[in-house]
């Protein structure tokens, strides 16, 4: 994922530190039960779509613009599917990052999924049972998409 400009300019001043950063993820069906996937450039595999929520943004407005901007399909959020703190990340460059997920569950209602950014190599719609290799990340988040559970959070740490 590109990173947003309010980013680089709070990492002029924090340098490496360690920040704790909203982030958006979504899984997003279209009316045959299928789910939108994207070919990540950065790593080179597939996952569903995602991205940094921008001040002011609410995280539905996130997953919708997230979504239409990098696979140039429009949908509508429906609910929330989990909220979870990743563990922290240290990328190549030394900046650190800690992420608060929130995962939506998003319904399309138009366009064609194609690349529309630098940020994918490939997007397209697959049936659940031929997904390609995903990693638990993604695998969870689609899991609990399809359930009618309520909103999943991670258990508690123990004081």
């Amino acid at each position: 994922m590109a990173t947003p400009d309010f980013i680089r300019e709070i990492r002029a001043s924090a340098g490496h530190q360690l920040l704790f950063l909203p982030g958006v993820s979504v899984v997003v069906f279209d009316d045959e039960g299928r789910v939108l996937l994207g070919r990540r450039v950065d790593s080179g595999e597939w996952s569903i779509i995602g991205g940094i929520p921008e001040p002011g943004e609410q995280p539905a407005e996130t997953a919708v613009r997230e979504v239409y901007e990098e696979t140039a399909v429009r949908c509508v959020v429906e609910r929330v599917v989990l909220v979870d703190a990743l563990r922290p990340v240290t990328y190549p460059n030394g900046d650190r990052c800690q992420f608060m997920d929130i995962c939506l569950k998003c319904r399309a209602v138009g366009g064609e999924a194609r690349v529309n950014d630098d940020e994918s190599l490939e997007v397209g719609w697959f049936p659940v049972d031929a997904l390609p290799g995903l990693d638990e990340f993604a695998l969870f988040r689609i899991k609990q998409a399809m359930t009618d559970e309520p909103t999943w959070f991670a258990p508690m740490t123990e004081q």
